[in-house]
């Protein structure tokens, strides 16, 4: 049996690593989800994974391909399904974009994979070699992944590392912004601790990359996990919600551990806005003590950042600016919001949604009315912060910082490196921008000035 895989790109990110510099290979680090498909193939089966941000997809022959999107990539994976579906090779689509809008992936592909593939994968090989494949198969959650993963198919030297894991699944909050509790349906599942500890150890990096999402949830099984890793030698990043800093025994555990790093979604400085999206449990006002307290361990905090809420308007961008670098945050992943289909704010949001081009659901681009500015006053707002938060000066001034965080030196090369990269993505999509609020103001001066004339004449 041979078996295609894809992780299709689009946009700035196809066959982005051919170009020399800035290639997005810092970004380019998991490629989990197929690693795991393939680990659940029949072993006698021949598998390729083509990740396309770096390579082509070969003409084949293949008996089987499989295909996971996320929803900005789900236009090209359909355009993929066509032409494979058109050649007689059966496809199957899983991932998040195809199991919140099953229907819609069905108009393309033969069957869709729902939620996790493990439990359902191996049943859709069995069938495409019975002849008898189905529509939907629902993945089970619960069942134990694979603990060695066929890391030698991912195309060499891409990959920031190709040494990527996760130790829970899903999330229990109910953010109203996140897909993630209702891909899982709202459940969480942790791997057996003697599992991780074996795959860990074969690991072909010392650096490695946790992709929970949000890995110390299961405070005891943390600790434990944390304890079993503990002189392995390793140094890791992961997701973790920012009340772990709170936590002075978790922190000392992931320190000890190898914690490097971590991404946190403070989202917004809002409480308003928090609260909306059921986060109350995020408080602004103790970010920068929790920053703080991550930074004495040694640990830089990347922020996960939200712009776009009804609670914002045009100052909001000029605010988060100000307000990152107050409580000291290394580095920034900036979103605009966005209404994933098949989300609940997808459909509270409908009646203001302005693009319905999938392409542009990559939290890059304002497809929807903000209540208090306009869609370009949004895109222009976030395309700044991203702008100035990573201007050469900005990373310089940070870098003092970092030197002299407790262990600075082990994580200061990856730091700097996430800092570079970020920066060289501005460069290469040209991202520029402006403030709304300087705008803004300068229109209410001016027309504050014609009132004054239009009195006195």
């Amino acid at each position: 049996m041979n078996i295609l895989l894809i992780a299709p790109a689009a946009g700035n990110w196809s066959k982005i690593a051919r170009k020399p510099f800035f290639n997005g290979k810092t970004f380019r680090f998991s490629m989990l989800s197929l690693l795991s498909v393939a680990a659940l193939s029949p072993k006698s089966a021949k598998v390729t994974i083509v990740d396309e941000q770096t390579e082509d997809i070969p003409e084949g022959p293949f008996d089987l391909v499989g295909i996971t999107a996320m929803t900005a990539v789900a236009p090209r994976a359909y355009a993929l399904c066509d032409q494979f579906r058109a050649r007689g090779i059966p496809v199957v689509m899983g991932g998040y974009h195809a199991s919140l809008n099953t229907e819609e992936a069905l108009a393309h592909a033969d069957a869709v994979v729902s939620g996790p593939a493990y439990g359902a994968w191996e049943q859709v090989c069995a069938d495409v070699q019975a002849g008898c494949l189905g529509r939907v198969y629902q993945g089970d959650p619960a069942a134990t992944p694979p603990v060695h993963l066929p890391r030698h198919l991912l195309a060499k030297n891409q990959y920031v590392t190709v040494s990527a894991t996760f130790a829970t699944l899903g999330c229990t909050n109910h953010c109203g912004f996140c897909s993630i509790n209702r891909f899982h349906g709202g459940q969480r599942h942790t791997r057996p601790i003697a599992d991780m500890v074996a795959e860990l150890k074969a690991m072909p990096d010392d650096f490695f990359v946790f992709v929970d999402d949000n890995l110390t949830q299961d405070r005891p099984y943390a600790l434990e996990l944390f304890k079993a890793l503990e002189g392995a030698g390793k140094r890791w990043v992961t997701q973790v919600s920012i009340d772990t800093a709170d936590d002075d025994e978790l922190l000392s555990a992931m320190r000890a551990a190898g914690c490097m790093g971590v991404f946190v979604g403070l989202e917004t400085f809002n409480e308003e806005n928090l609260h909306a999206q059921d986060k109350d449990f995020n408080k602004p006002a103790r970010y920068r003590d929790a920053v703080a307290r991550f930074h004495a361990r040694g640990m830089y905090v990347e922020a996960g950042v939200i712009v776009g809420f009804d609670a914002d308007d045009a100052k909001v961008f000029r605010n988060t600016l100000r307000m990152l670098e107050w409580i000291r945050i290394d580095a920034i992943q900036l979103a605009i919001l966005t209404p994933l289909p098949g989300t609940a704010l997808y459909d509270s949001m409908a009646p203001r949604i302005i693009d319905d081009n999938w392409e542009h659901y990559d939290f890059r681009h304002a497809v929807f009315e903000p209540k208090h500015m306009s869609a370009e006053a949004l895109q222009a707002g976030a395309d700044w912060i991203i702008r100035r938060f990573y201007a050469p000066w900005r990373i310089l001034r940070r870098i003092p910082r970092w030197a002299a965080m407790t262990g600075g030196l082990r994580s200061f090369p990856y730091i700097l490196a996430l800092n570079l990269a970020y920066y060289g993505r501005v460069r290469r999509f040209q991202i520029g921008g402006h403030d709304p609020a300087t705008a803004s103001e300068g229109a209410e001066h001016r027309d504050e000035k014609k009132s004054l004339r239009a009195a006195h004449s």
